[in-house]
């Protein structure tokens, strides 16, 4: 098989990450290990707070790097990718490779997992094959005690030949061992005779016969045996990295080429196959001398629960009672806080009167700043804040206890059959809170098509901002409908609403794949990690400092303008009328088509900056108030829409255009800032927006062909 190289990378370098700068006498630690092993709580521990995070160039893969000291020497820890292997079969493996390979940190700490050590040895065989100067952590050791799992790590590091640590990062044990073990190697203090995995004969003779083709310079700079087995695997990505780091002329990148495909046409497709057979027979044979099971059926428990949880028949049911619970309890508790933050404002801004008053400020004045600006802000602040501070944590909770790849398990099918990525279900379920970090949650999918689908087609769900809209029209006119079983009418119909997002998801999806984003879904390694006990307070702290205050501190940033915007046009007056009321004439036509009315197009578009804002836009256009406002109960909001000439197809359009329409301000400056595109960014405005258009279009039409309105 034959490979080209790619001359150009997409994005510019962050030597933040890639070269990072470092304080006099500072030493690289690379944290390298399989997903699920407890690499970052590894990271987060060591670290502390002393942290910083960014995007690997060209590739939209979080990285993070942090400092700790031991024995007054610092050192910079740097968060690899979590990756199976470093193949390069993905954008997280190649930059764990190129990290290992060119950097040269002076020490590669590989975290493993207790309880599946034999699949987790896997990398690090293929990690000692570029540098010796290596520590394994083997993590979750409380997890393998309980499942009666025995380890013989001295034996392990004698069959490895580099320091072998047990931990237990989760309670801070074995960590300050670990940074020993980092402080010797680093130092030159232990005697490392790092394990050289045996390829074979044939492949052993080809890599040495590629291996003395090297000149000088490139022998000096990178490991050649190791070199020497990537390019006789076919690895084109190795050419490109050389290119890039090294900054080998393209002539020399050719005459490598030529050489590796001259000796690798001797052994063809078998040097692959080789590779990785060599690696899983001694990961086999040092695991059998290391590793004894009291209990041959420890994960029968998790092996039962899945079969349940992931089942045909139970999956999908399990799966909404949970989003219907986890709903449920963010709604319900959201009230209460939302009422008191609400309260609260309303006191500072009668504070902030009677200061203007006072100071003799004019009306204009006043106006803009509190009405408008002030206003819009506490009001995005208190209808936001709480529900997020419930729900992240929450959905931090069902990831910390091992659900969410279970989610991702049951959904894949679904998203292959739209020939999108399987992760897209766990980012879809993210948006739930907010569409922005759904997008940020995006960057879990490898291929890069892929993600800009989940990116495009994250709005579809509907946020936390949208379901105050959701739940007061499901309640006033489908509830009110019912009669005795309103609550469970308006459930009902909240569920039905995410039902519908969930097929509009996959159906757009699929229509990207087969035009302006044309591919085959590509095949991704999901691995089931044990269940496990969550630690409440540590999901606290992530979920609220990582997700809500961020999520919040942008939407800020966008509504804080916004509410001078919306009073603007609510009190500048053109002809009689306000420019409000002049936005909703023009927009009349095209909103009576879709079975709505100028007034609420209007609103849908000034909620741009957050979507927190349609209800009290709406309300504020109805009763020409001038600014925004609150009614006393949902029948008071009803009473005003009906004496509007709302009908029923007005609040079911109402609803379907709000699944349907255009991201936030927050969300689409989310998209630039991940995609580094316009064109991508203009892409995700116009495909919900004209697919609610149509929907909204076909709904209204057919409900009026039969005379049902």
């Amino acid at each position: 098989m034959d490979f080209t190289v790619n001359s150009t990378e997409s994005g510019a370098p962050n030597k933040d990450l890639l070269q990072p700068e470092l304080f006099p006498g500072e030493l690289v630690v690379a944290l390298a290990g399989n997903p699920n092993t407890g690499k970052s709580t590894i990271f987060n521990a060591l670290t502390g707070l002393r942290q910083h995070t960014g995007n690997w160039p060209g590739k939209t893969v979080s990285g993070a790097r942090g400092r700790y000291m031991h024995r007054q020497k610092n050192f910079l820890l740097v968060d690899l990718p979590g990756t199976y292997s470093l193949l390069a079969n993905s954008a997280e493996e190649e930059i764990a490779r190129d990290f290992i390979c060119f950097s040269r940190p002076a020490v590669t700490v590989v975290v493993t997992d207790a309880t599946c050590l034999e699949r987790n040895l896997n990398l690090v065989l293929q990690v000692l094959e570029i540098t010796g100067q290596v520590v394994v952590c083997v993590n979750l050791m409380d997890e393998a005690r309980r499942k009666k799992i025995h380890l013989d790590l001295p034996a392990l590091s004698q069959l490895l030949g580099v320091p072998v640590v047990g931990t237990n990062a989760r309670d801070g044990q074995g960590l300050s061992e670990l940074k020993e073990a980092v402080y010797r190697v680093a130092f030159n203090l232990e005697s490392l005779h790092p394990a050289r995995v045996k390829y074979g004969p044939g492949l052993e003779q080809a890599a040495a016969e590629l291996a003395a083709g090297f000149g000088a310079s490139l022998k000096e700079q990178v490991n050649q045996r190791w070199l020497a087995l990537r390019l006789l695997e076919g690895d084109s990505t190795i050419l490109s990295s050389l290119q890039r780091h090294l900054g080998l002329p393209h002539p020399q990148i050719e005459a490598l080429l030529e050489l590796s495909s001259k000796v690798r046409q001797k052994g063809g497709s078998t040097f692959q196959d080789a590779v990785v057979s060599a690696l899983v027979d001694r990961a086999e044979k040092i695991a059998s001398r290391v590793v004894r099971l009291e209990n041959m059926e420890q994960n029968r428990l998790d092996r039962k629960i899945d079969n349940v949880v992931t089942s045909r028949k139970w999956g999908f049911p399990i799966m909404l009672a949970l989003l219907g619970l986890v709903f449920w309890i963010t709604i319900s508790g959201a009230n209460y806080p939302s009422e008191l933050l609400s309260a609260a404002f309303h006191f500072s801004e009668e504070k902030l009167t009677a200061l203007f008053v006072r100071a003799g400020s004019p009306d204009w004045l006043h106006g803009a700043l509190v009405s408008g600006l002030y206003k819009t802000l506490t009001w995005v602040i208190a209808v936001m804040l709480p529900p997020m501070a419930i729900f992240f944590p929450l959905f931090t909770l069902l990831e910390d206890l091992g659900y969410l790849p279970r989610v991702a398990f049951n959904l894949d099918n679904s998203f292959k059959k739209a020939r999108a990525h399987g992760k897209q279900a766990l980012t879809m379920c993210m948006g739930f809170g907010c569409n922005a970090a759904g997008v940020i949650s995006c960057r879990i999918i490898d291929s890069p098509r892929e993600r800009l689908i989940a990116t495009i087609t994250n709005n579809f769900v509907p946020c936390n901002g949208r379901f105050p809209l959701l739940i007061a029209l499901s309640t006033i006119f489908i509830g009110k409908a019912a009669g005795a079983l309103a609550s469970l009418a308006a459930a009902g119909a909240l569920l039905g609403s995410i039902m519908i997002s969930f097929f509009i998801t996959l159906l757009v999806s699929r229509v990207l794949s087969a035009t302006a984003l044309k591919g085959l879904p590509s095949s991704f390694t999901l691995e089931l990690p044990p269940y496990r006990m969550p630690r409440v307070g540590r999901v606290l702290m992530r979920s609220i400092m990582d997700r809500t205050l961020f999520v919040l501190g942008r939407a800020v940033t966008v509504a804080a303008p916004a509410g001078l915007v919306i009073w603007f046009m609510a009190n500048v007056t053109v002809d009689g009328a306000s420019l409000l009321k002049h936005g909703a004439a023009f927009l009349e036509p095209l909103a009576r088509l879709m079975g709505l009315d100028g007034f609420i197009l209007m609103a849908f578009i000034l909620g741009f900056p957050a979507n927190e804002l349609v209800i009290p836009i709406l309300i504020m256009s109805y009763l020409s108030t001038g600014s925004m406002l609150e009614l006393e109960s949902l029948e008071d909001l009803r009473q005003l829409f009906l004496a509007n000439g709302w009908t029923w197809l007005t609040a079911v359009c109402t609803m379907l255009f709000a699944l349907n329409h255009f991201p936030c301000g927050t969300t689409l400056l989310t998209i630039r800032q991940e995609t580094n595109s316009f064109k991508m960014t203009f892409l995700s405005f116009l495909v919900p927006t004209l697919t609610g258009i149509i929907i909204c279009i076909i709904i209204a039409g057919t409900a009026r062909l039969l005379g049902l309105a």
